[in-house]
């Protein structure tokens, strides 16, 4: 910083006060500092930065796949916001393990990493509490956390399920089978009741053979479609819990060669072209918020943990028609 204050001809502290974008400096002065650095190839030392300001400048994601669109989207959008506030972005996959997710989380928080935002596998979060109390900040996404109270970024999955069943209802459906996912996770128990719900409202009584919920497989899936088109009251439409099983039953049913009218939650690649009706999220939305919300609060906001539930938008495209 010397030799850039001594080209610039200024003192250290306007040096710093121009890299550092603090106000103050005339416009001409930041441009000659501006130019012996870039002159001299200076490079200022981060871990000094750091250690002044008590942050790494680093923030953490754990996600259930960060090979699925989904969460990949949510990645993005999180990376862009840490970009902007200067932090380097660490990701992780928990494989919707539990134990994996702990592994992961308490080796980031040694690395001190200033923030963390989970997509959780666990239903147990309070090992994270010491951490937090030490100031660490932390936004949940897509999934509420276990047993403590923190932020968290959600999608409306009831009202989306419930807005998607309705579709096919208003298209003269009756016989409507549901495929979700495993209970044990929050996303397919709140899109299965979304479900129920609208069966209800329309007066329906869906038969325990229409619903299937289980870690969604490509036998299992075509196994639960025979089960329901199979049956002495075959479904006529269908109603998915997410995009992952969406492509598997839409897979089954051309082997299968059957029709019946389809909607899911979650859009996904070709959605469009193969003319799918969903229920999207808007994911980029959703991991903005919940980044926005992080760096609010490592820079000092307060108050009681925020729990935020975005909207989903029915897309229809035809294939509820069938």
């Amino acid at each position: 910083m010397k030799d850039v204050a001594a080209r610039a001809g200024v003192a250290l502290k306007t040096v710093s006060r121009v890299l550092n974008d603090e106000p103050g400096v005339a416009a001409e002065t930041a441009r000659r500092v501006r130019e012996a650095v870039e002159e001299l190839g200076f490079r200022r030392n981060e871990g000094a930065r750091i250690l002044r300001r008590g942050q790494t400048a680093s923030i953490g994601l754990i996600l259930e796949d960060i090979g699925d669109p989904f969460y990949s989207a949510l990645a993005r959008s999180i990376e862009d916001i840490a970009h902007r506030n200067g932090s380097l972005l660490f990701t992780g996959s928990s494989d919707e393990d539990p134990a994996r997710e702990r592994a992961l989380t308490l080796a980031l928080c040694s690395r001190r990493v200033d923030g963390l935002v989970i997509a959780p596998a666990s239903d147990d979060h309070t090992y994270l509490l010491p951490d937090i109390r030490a100031g660490l900040a932390v936004v949940f996404v897509d999934r509420p956390p276990g047993r403590i109270e923190a932020d968290v970024v959600l999608a409306d999955n009831v009202g989306g399920a419930r807005n998607g069943v309705a579709h096919l209802i208003r298209q003269g459906h009756r016989r409507i089978g549901f495929i979700g996912d495993a209970p044990r996770i929050f996303t397919a128990t709140q899109r299965a009741a979304g479900y129920r719900l609208a069966m209800a409202e329309a007066g329906l009584v869906p038969d325990d053979g229409w619903i299937s919920m289980e870690q969604p497989t490509a036998v299992g899936v075509r196994l639960a479609l025979t089960r329901m088109l199979g049956g002495p009251q075959p479904v006529t439409a269908l109603f998915c819990g997410n995009n992952r099983v969406t492509v598997l039953a839409l897979r089954a049913l051309a082997a299968l060669n059957l029709h019946p009218a389809i909607a899911g939650f979650d859009d996904f690649e070709l959605a469009d072209l193969l003319g799918v009706t969903v229920v999207a999220q808007d994911t980029g939305n959703m991991g903005r918020i919940a980044a926005e919300l992080l760096y609010r609060r490592l820079a000092g906001e307060k108050g009681r943990p925020q729990r935020i539930v975005m909207p989903t938008t029915l897309i229809a495209r035809g294939s509820a028609d069938s």
